[in-house]
């Protein structure tokens, strides 16, 4: 007799960590229930549902297990009113719960207390249930041309044919790709030893921030030029460009931040579930589709 494949609710399944986690379930043998805001054409072992954690459309009674790629808070608190059983969750967070408790930024402060708040209600909220929780914390997510960091530098770079630092950036980053992600949180799935337990996961490489700039600029056609200059220079071509509607919302806090060492620990995750991410080798695909 064929044992049924396991069924699980994939919230965000349309983002860019969902949808690289939705192609590694279906190809690990799951039966995935997807869901998104838009329309989406059911395939082979997936079934889309439209809808959104305020509008949740119909679902069965209990699955094997729920993988959240989408917002943390608003997860959290859609788990703690859900009838839904599942002996397992996984839900990413962000290491922004850590690097912004501290901002001098009052919004960005109040998004690592929402981080904080959301990880404490959904591993309390299992808990009381019976279930496991999982959250995985990524660091600077590339690889689907849909992130707000560096596939936005790849943009403006190719638009303007050039890109501008601050002499400052120097701080290290340890940017993941979403396929490294996806394969974590199947893997944290499977293992025992993830079970109450929230990790961060950086990518497998260290390197400081205008190296990794420049890496994503080299592997563009035709590859624009990277200039570091002195940050009052910096700062008074920022304002020039905000006249223009560009890098409106760089704060100086994130100009701060380029300029700090962002770097994070993932052997509990390496320990406890195999994780073993891929070095920085950007491809011009990875920030522009097509």
């Amino acid at each position: 007799m064929t044992q049924e494949a396991p069924i699980a609710l994939l919230v965000g399944a349309s983002g860019q960590i969902g949808a690289a986690l939705l192609c590694r379930a279906q190809a690990a043998g799951w039966q995935v229930l997807a869901l998104s805001r838009s329309a989406q054409a059911d395939a082979d072992g997936v079934r889309w549902l439209r809808g959104s954690l305020e509008a949740m459309p119909s679902l069965p009674a209990q699955v094997a297990a729920v993988f959240s790629c989408g917002p943390l808070d608003g997860f959290a608190q859609w788990y703690a009113q859900a009838s839904l059983r599942t002996p397992r969750v996984i839900a990413f967070g962000s290491t922004s719960v850590h690097v912004k408790q501290a901002s001098s930024d009052a919004q960005e402060r109040d998004v690592a207390c929402r981080l904080r708040e959301a990880e404490a209600r959904l591993f309390a909220c299992a808990q009381a249930r019976g279930a496991a929780a999982t959250v995985l914390r990524p660091t600077l997510v590339y690889g689907a041309a849909r992130d707000a960091t560096l596939t936005r530098i790849a943009r403006l770079a190719s638009r303007y044919g050039r890109f501008a630092l601050p002499g400052t950036a120097t701080g290290l980053r340890q940017p993941v790709h979403v396929d490294d992600l996806a394969m974590a949180a199947l893997s944290a799935a499977a293992a025992t030893a993830a079970q109450g337990k929230a990790y961060d996961l950086p990518g497998g490489e260290s390197l400081a921030y205008r190296e990794m700039v420049r890496r994503v600029l080299a592997c563009l056609e035709p590859a624009p030029h990277l200039h570091a200059m002195p940050l009052p220079l910096f700062r008074l071509l920022l304002a020039l460009a905000r006249r223009r509607g560009v890098a409106r919302d760089l704060s100086e806090a994130a100009i701060a931040r380029m300029g700090e060492d962002l770097v994070f620990d993932g052997g509990a995750a390496q320990r406890d579930f195999g994780y073993a991410p891929r070095g920085f080798a950007p491809e011009a695909g990875m920030f522009c589709p097509g």
